[in-house]
């Protein structure tokens, strides 16, 4: 059934990347981020089964180092793992995300997707010759924020649509809170501050975005532009 599940999300997926019609788009996208917010549920565990959250670390490179890891951890966490920004290391801004096996995976295949066309999306965009950078910068949080709405949003309706699911679901949150309480105790949290005139044009972007493309290889991805 999770292969069935999957298999669906990519058709939809190719649907809308092969048309330009907009409306069409937006349908096959909505369509796409339900489904994988509903395998996000489909994944749970029966009742009373035993499972440990596992974490993994992710290096993201420069140009923008800081605000693919924002992507990064605002995606993994609208899928409920628990992301936090751990600074430069090994050659790049560090997100360590904690979560379970199934949330885990679905945070990997959204995130890589979503960086490939955030990089296409900030390549094709014209920012004001006087503030490039900022805009471009704004462009970027701006593309986040709307990512990380919609996939919010997808997630909740898919939890109200499931008998007992929410129980199970803090149950699993408090679990993985135990869990990264345990490897860092003393936690800061912080907001991104932006002044750039780019913010609605890369919400924009993020509303079109494809949340949950998979078969392009890390190799091919356009890289973001620098400052």
């Amino acid at each position: 059934m999770r292969e069935r599940t999957l298999d669906r999300v990519r058709k939809l997926l190719a649907k809308a990347e092969r048309t330009d019609n907009e409306h069409e788009r937006a349908t096959f996208m909505a369509a796409a981020s339900a489904l994988m917010a509903k395998h996000g549920i489909d994944s749970l565990p029966p009742a009373g089964t035993r499972q440990t959250p596992g974490d993994r670390v992710v290096t993201l490179p420069d140009p923008w180092a800081r605000e693919k890891a924002r992507l990064v951890s605002l995606v993994a966490q609208a899928v409920r793992c628990r992301p936090l920004l751990i600074g430069r290391g090994d050659g790049g801004q560090r997100v360590h995300v904690f979560g379970f096996a199934a949330d885990l995976e679905r945070a990997d295949l959204l995130a890589t997707s979503l960086l490939l066309q955030m990089a296409s999306g900030l390549a094709r965009v014209r920012p004001p010759e006087d503030a490039v950078r900022a805009y471009r910068r704004s462009w970027l949080l701006g593309f986040t924020d709307e990512v990380y709405r919609l996939l919010c949003a997808a997630e909740s309706r898919a939890e109200e649509a499931s008998t007992g699911a929410a129980l199970v679901l803090a149950d699993r949150r408090a679990e993985v809170e135990r869990v990264v309480a345990a490897h860092y105790p003393n936690i800061r949290m912080s907001v991104p501050r932006t002044s750039g005139t780019g913010y609605r044009d890369g919400a924009a972007a993020g509303r079109r975005a494809d949340l949950g493309r998979t078969g392009m290889s890390t190799a091919a991805a356009p890289e973001l532009a620098p400052g």
